[in-house]
Parts: C-alpha cells; structure tokens; sequence
C-alpha cells in the first residue's frame, strides 16, 4: 500500500525548530512575581489589577524589603547563641528547624518546603540566648528580608496587624509540636511513620531518612526497619 503524505499540515510543536513562527514565544515572569504571590498567599490576600488599594500598597511595602538568595543544601541560615536576624520566604526547597545539644545530638522540630514563611516566633530567638538553629535541607531558592524592617512595615500598616500575624504561626507551630510530642508517647514507631508517609509524602520522598528518623524520634536504624517493612508491605 502506498501512503501519501501531506507538506502542508504542521508538525506538532514539539517537532518544530525553538524560532518557528508557530510556537508563541513567552517572556519568563520576572522573579518578583513569585515573591508578591508568595507573600499574597502567606497574608491571605488575593492579588488583583488594582493598583491603588490597602491591600496592594502593604504587599508593594514588603516586598521592598525583600532578595532573593540561591543557596546549597545544609546552607546555615541561622544558628544557636546569635540572634536570628531575618525572615524567609521558601520559593523552592526545604528548611529544617532544629536544636544542637553541646553532645552534638539534634533534635528537629519542624520542615519548612515550598510556600512557608519562616521567621523567629519566640522572643528568646531575637537575643543571644537563642537556641534554634536554621538549616537548609536541599538546595533552595529563599527570598530574605531583615526582620526587625518586616515586623516594622507590618506594624506601620495597622496596630493589630503584627498580633494577628505573628499568633497564626506561633499557634500553628505549638499545635504541631505539642501533637507530635502526644503521638511519640502514645503510639508505636510504626504507627508514627505511618502517618508521616500519610501526611508528609513529599517530605519522605525529599529529606534525608537520618533527618526524617530525628524528626519522628527513632534512631536511623530503626527508621531503616520502618521504611524497608512499607516498601516491601
């Protein structure tokens, strides 16, 4: 059987040449754009072609106060016994909060991935008597701004602002810590790591098990056992 094929019918584009005519050609949203929907989505506000509201003129204040910083995996962004002196915005990535006992043993109190803003919740953190530590987990794209200027601009904006902010995540934060403490004393280790693949399944697949088996308080070797006994379940 003889076939005939037609000239005049466009490949598909994936086949065409990167300058084809075919192919519309998109400028790349210049960066500043993920931090203003970063920060719209971390203050509940939804963006719109309003340029001259209350809403747009506090986003435009902090973003302001914003860099972006591109940094590798086990990066220290903030350490014990020094003042923690900025607040993170995550656009890609994950962080790890933590406290180092002079033994070198680590306890990890939480993981900061894509969207979260992190910033010094307890007073103690701002002076030398600080005792958390933050780390990068994997190489990470973060959007930093000094936080007493943060904290300053979000005060300027309205006396209740910077209450209402800050409790939110103080709030959440405790109640996760508080919940994991309750779940380490009364349910099994198996128990626990299956609720962390349940709730953390992006988490698993990208955090170092050593890191994973400190946050969900086993020894590696005993994490080791969990996650061969799921795989093979």
């Amino acid at each position: 059987m003889t076939r005939t094929f037609r000239t005049d019918v466009s490949s598909s584009p994936c086949m065409l040449g990167g300058n084809n005519p075919d192919i519309i050609q998109q400028e790349p949203a210049p960066s500043s754009v993920a931090l203003l929907s970063g920060l719209s989505r971390v203050f509940g506000i939804r963006l719109n072609e309003k340029q001259d509201t209350p809403d747009t003129r506090f986003l435009s204040d902090l973003t302001r106060l914003f860099h972006q910083r591109r940094v590798d995996a086990e990066t220290q962004m903030e350490k014990h016994d020094t003042p923690w002196a900025n607040v993170y915005l995550i656009q890609y990535g994950i962080m790890r909060l933590f406290r180092e006992a002079p033994s070198g043993k680590v306890a990890i109190h939480h993981f900061f991935t894509e969207g979260d803003m992190v910033w010094p919740v307890f007073g103690r953190s701002r002076t030398v008597r600080n005792t958390l530590c933050l780390t990068t987990v994997t190489p990470a794209t973060v959007w930093v701004a000094d936080f007493a200027a943060f904290r300053a601009a979000i005060q300027s904006h309205g006396e209740g602002l910077w209450p209402q902010f800050a409790m939110a995540l103080t709030e959440e934060l405790a109640e996760l810590t508080s919940m994991r403490e309750f779940r380490k004393q009364t349910m099994s280790a198996k128990e626990r790591y299956q609720l962390l693949l349940e709730e953390y399944p992006e988490l698993v697949r990208r955090a170092p098990d050593n890191q994973l088996a400190s946050w969900l308080g086993v020894v590696p070797a005993t994490f080791s056992r969990l996650k061969t006994g799921a795989i093979k379940k």
